[in-house]
């Protein structure tokens, strides 16, 4: 099987002709594909975002401040370990692990 760039290819047409049509010369072979100059494109498209956007913005802002866990917590475990104090509760692993099963099960 041939795997080619037709996309691509249908792309660089497509811009060839449309600053062609303009009026200007073909893009340079310097000029990546995709890529067009601003001065060869005139805009005047606006985007406007709903409500939903918004909201999703400002939460994904907060989340982000928000620390994803205790810094503290994990500095103790750090030093707990390298001391050696640090017990592995080998019942609460198992409980751990049965839920998560169980989880995957019903969700199947």
């Amino acid at each position: 099987m041939k795997v080619n760039d037709s996309i691509k290819n249908k792309v660089d047409i497509g811009l060839d002709k449309a600053q062609t049509d303009k009026g200007s010369s073909a893009k340079p072979a310097s000029t990546p594909a995709g890529e067009v100059s601003q001065s060869s494109v005139k805009s005047s498209d606006s985007v406007t975002l709903s409500p939903i956007s918004v909201q999703l913005q400002s939460i994904q802002s907060e989340v982000s401040t928000t620390e994803v866990f205790d810094a503290e917590k994990v500095d103790a475990i750090k030093s707990a370990i390298a001391s050696g104090q640090f017990k592995v509760d080998s019942e609460k692993v198992a409980d751990g692990l049965i839920d998560t099963v169980k989880d995957l099960l019903k969700t199947k």
